[in-house]
């Protein structure tokens, strides 16, 4: 424990300079910056990118202060306020823009999950094991270089677990390896004893023609899914530019429960379009005139 907390300033240090290289020097565009739930806040995708560099700035001076004065309190207090910061921005973000990315390294887009959370507690926590650090880090390294070595490693890996820009390093190859031992989830064999997961209903959805026609009206990811009588309901949320102007409408997907990209690449796909406000359904929403090969129900 004596030597993790000598460690933990340099490896602290390490994880806020990655994070804060990232924001300050990464290509962050306004489309990237406007899918994220500090848009929520400042509404402004310019705004949004040098809000990003600032706190990357930020992080970068912090991190400096841990690897050169790793006996100082002041830059483990700071990492801790920043820790407490990402959790409090994290909390309001999942509850008010559960669908939109973080940018905690303004990398993925990616909705806001469990491992962004964990990441930004092992910052706290981080900081505060920093506080009782009672030899320099580079004194603790020369005098037990082997359990430094173990320490390091450990975190590096622990880190990398709850990074998904590193999933292509470790996650990836391991859901490759379990394919080749177990086999294909939505193989022939698999499909014919119930429905296919969400995400394959998805995938096969996002490849169709009926997504193609029902995309101008999509305004959203998907937000909620149930299964009726065989069918998977997949429901999406939408404007349409009517008479009365822009209305919000609710799209929705029904397809067989069944079907993946394994078994069929034209599916049937029945698409309803219902007024948010007077759950009026709207069969012109979808245009499909110019796509007569289209297999598309409207309701």
């Amino acid at each position: 424990m004596l030597l993790l907390a000598d460690l933990a300033p340099v490896l602290l240090g390490g994880l806020l300079a990655w994070t804060g290289a990232a924001k300050l020097f990464g290509r962050t565009t306004q489309q990237q910056a406007a899918d994220t739930a500090l848009m929520r806040i400042l509404h402004d995708s310019e705004w949004v990118v040098r809000t990003f560099r600032a706190l990357g700035a930020v992080e970068l001076v912090v991190a400096l202060g841990l690897v050169v004065l790793p006996l100082s309190v002041v830059p483990a207090v700071a990492s801790v306020a920043l820790g407490v910061g990402f959790l409090a921005y994290l909390g309001w973000a999942k509850v008010n823009a559960p669908d939109s990315s973080c940018g905690c390294t303004a990398r993925k887009e990616a909705p806001i999950t469990w491992r962004a959370f964990v990441r930004a507690s092992l910052v706290v926590v981080g900081g505060v094991v920093a506080v009782f650090a009672s030899t320099a880090w580079w004194s603790a390294v020369a005098a037990a270089p082997l359990g430094s070595a173990l320490v390091v490693v450990a975190a590096v890996a622990l880190v990398g677990t709850m990074s998904t820009d590193l999933d292509h390093l470790w996650l990836l190859p391991l859901r490759r390896l379990r394919l080749r031992l177990l086999g294909h989830p939505l193989s022939s064999t698999a499909v014919a004893s119930g429905p296919v997961p969400y995400d394959a209903s998805l995938e096969l959805l996002e490849l169709s023609q009926a997504w193609a026609a029902s995309a101008p009206v999509v305004r959203s990811s998907l937000l909620e899914h149930w299964d009726a009588d065989g069918w998977r309901i997949l429901r999406f949320a939408g404007a349409w530019e009517g008479p009365s102007g822009t209305r919000p409408v609710s799209v929705l997907f029904a397809m067989d429960a069944n079907a993946s990209i394994d078994t069929t690449t034209n599916p049937l796909i029945r698409v309803t379009v219902v007024d948010d406000q007077t759950n009026e359904l709207l069969p012109d929403a979808i245009d499909t005139t110019s796509r007569p090969q289209l297999p598309v129900t409207p309701a």
